[in-house]
């Protein structure tokens, strides 16, 4: 069993209380690493190097072309390693093989793109209409990042925040979920491989009380980029809001995926299947809600039924394997609670609604493909984030209450259409409240396309030009010309 260290400025330290705890492989329900458990010196340790780095080292110093080559470099380093990194985030959150080896496959596109942009972040001439006057825009990293990434999907938020900042030019300290460590301190080796100056990016684990919540009210750090749950993500805006931080905040959604008559059905039911069941619903982005036009909602629901009792459940590392285990026993529990909860209220439980039993299932964490009908927006099942392989069916009548279905939430991260109708594709995406709208495709992501959510399913934007700006300050440069002195120094020109 592999015992990890914190990595912190360029170098594999232990942690200042001496304290480890174990990481759980789902599948097997046994430990296979043991994580450092950081503390507040560990947190003032990696600011303080954050800073000297960024500010007085050699980042501060490198042209905008020179850190970009590096930035690149590290995208190669990646791509070289993908595999290697995939197999460590199967055994610490138990999604497929098949998902993470194409994550951290991808991985890679968000250096080579943000490395790409670096030297093309350029301010602006401003035809001031003051006389005698020269102006112009510059822009300036925000400073020191504090990026606290989620169990789910540990590299692939890295390369969202840390690519973005790094492009910008801060220096970024990564304090991973507790439940999945080991793939983000694997990765830190590989920023120093890349040519990453020591101290520009650093990762410090252990629980959000003793370490997350001192990076956040740390006075070193400027800014928070959180990935977790809304209620999670409000206490972490309001302690960033004591000190003035600025903040960007991916958190939960319940999204909506709408079938309407006139669609693809074979098509839009593939989509629905892995809007929900892929990575086993462990996901900001799951399609949970179905909502289904009444005349084609019994004709439906039955593709679906034929295709979730297709679904192969158990070992992750298996190419053949369609769910895997539920990454944690706290979230297996509520799960569970939240199939008992549909059940009380009222919904009907068409498939599954308990845990999963069978060959080649281990470790106790697997939750049947399980998919509700009947269901009414106004249940809890429709209301509140699951995080699990849970499918709510809602009927409608017309587009209009389609959209005042899919709109009634707090949420508003992602939502689905699914249609042959060009106007009605281009039509109802404006009136949905979601950053995120896909017509006749789901769960699609790109480096290119910016990420984030409405209402409480988040601030700010990932990925995408919007992301660097998240890291950015905006400085106006004022210089005077004349050569007179002012007639009244007491008025401003």
């Amino acid at each position: 069993m592999k015992t990890y260290q914190l990595y912190i400025d360029g170098r594999y330290v232990d942690p200042a209380q001496g304290e480890w705890f174990d990481s759980i492989d789902p599948y097997r329900g046994e430990a296979w690493a043991k994580i450092p458990r950081g503390s507040a010196a560990d947190a003032d340790r990696a600011v303080k190097a954050a800073n000297k780095a960024m500010w007085r080292g050699p980042w501060s110093k490198m042209t905008a072309s020179a850190r970009g080559k590096v930035m690149r470099k590290l995208g190669d380093v990646v791509a070289a390693n993908a595999e290697r990194l995939a197999e460590i985030e199967v055994r610490d959150n138990g999604k497929l093989m098949a998902e993470m080896l194409g994550q951290l496959r991808y991985h890679p596109e968000w250096w080579w793109y943000f490395g790409g942009l670096v030297d093309k972040l350029e301010g602006g001439l401003v035809p001031i209409d003051k006389a005698e006057t020269f102006a112009y825009t510059m822009h300036e990293p925000v400073g020191v990042v504090a990026a606290l990434t989620a169990w789910n999907s540990p590299l692939l938020f890295v390369a969202w925040k840390c690519a973005a900042a790094l492009a910008a030019g801060c220096a970024v300290i990564v304090k991973p979920s507790e439940f999945t460590s080991a793939s983000t301190l694997e990765f830190a080796a590989l920023t120093k491989e890349a040519g990453i100056p020591d101290g520009i990016f650093n990762v410090v684990t252990g629980f959000g009380p003793e370490i997350g919540s001192e990076l956040i009210a740390h006075p070193g750090v400027a800014k928070i980029t959180f990935t977790g749950s809304d209620t999670t993500g409000s206490k972490v805006y309001e302690t960033a809001a004591r000190s003035l931080k600025r903040v960007s905040l991916e958190l939960g959604g319940k999204s909506p995926n709408i079938v309407f008559e006139d669609a693809d059905l074979s098509a839009a039911a593939a989509g629905v299947i892995s809007g929900i069941f892929a990575a086993t619903g462990q996901s900001c982005i799951a399609g949970s809600r179905l909502l289904v036009q009444n005349s084609i909602k019994d004709k439906f629901s039955g593709r679906l039924l034929e295709l979730a009792r297709s679904a192969k459940v158990g070992d992750p590392m298996q190419p053949d394997t369609n769910i895997g285990p539920v990454a944690t026993p706290v979230q297996y529990k509520k799960i569970l609670d939240y199939i008992d909860i549909a059940k009380a209220e009222g919904a009907r439980c068409l498939l599954g609604g308990k845990p999963a039993s069978g060959p080649g299932i281990k470790g106790g964490q697997f939750v049947e493909p399980t998919i509700f009908i009947d269901v009414e927006n106004s249940m809890r099942i429709a209301r509140e984030e699951v995080f699990g392989p849970v499918l709510s069916i809602i009927g409608f009548d017309t587009e209009e209450e389609a959209v005042r279905i899919a709109n009634d939430t707090i949420y508003g991260l992602a939502a689905g259409i699914w249609t042959k109708d060009l106007g009605r594709a281009v039509r109802v995406p404006k009136l949905l409240r979601a950053g995120t709208v896909w017509v006749n495709t789901y769960r699609a992501i790109s480096y290119m396309m910016p990420f984030g959510g409405m209402k409480y399913s988040g601030v700010g934007r990932e990925s995408g030009i919007d992301a660097v700006r998240e890291y950015l300050e905006t400085k106006s440069v004022w210089i005077s010309t004349a050569k007179d002195v002012p007639a009244n120094p007491f008025v401003m020109r």
